[in-house]
């Protein structure tokens, strides 16, 4: 709900890739995320969907998650902040980490 009013209000698509597992879809689909993956536990556990840097060069990644561990949202050279639906979707159409603060004025 945090990240849905986020990007309700601010009528903007990301400029990020954006993995969700939301409870409601559409919202985030309009946003320009990635298409929204089913309500389950993959996320926080690091499943492969959500880890698609695993792979790749070390990105920063801002997660909602419950878990930061080197190579957990990909390569063990990331920079992971763990942050509120709010900063995350924030942080979303900004392209970096983003004081959602700063946003909303």
């Amino acid at each position: 709900m945090a990240a849905a009013k986020v990007f309700l209000a601010s009528g903007k698509k990301v400029k990020v890739p954006t993995f969700l597992v939301p409870a409601m879809q559409k919202i985030f689909e309009d946003a320009g995320c990635d298409a929204p993956a089913s309500p389950s536990c993959g996320a926080c556990m690091g499943g492969p969907r959500d880890t698609h840097a695993r792979l790749n060069e070390p990105q920063v990644c801002v997660s909602t998650t419950n878990r930061n561990f080197p190579g957990r949202m990909g390569h063990k050279e990331g920079q992971i902040y763990l942050a509120s639906p709010y900063t995350a979707a924030a942080s979303a159409l900004t392209g970096h980490v983003t004081d959602l603060r700063d946003f909303l004025q």
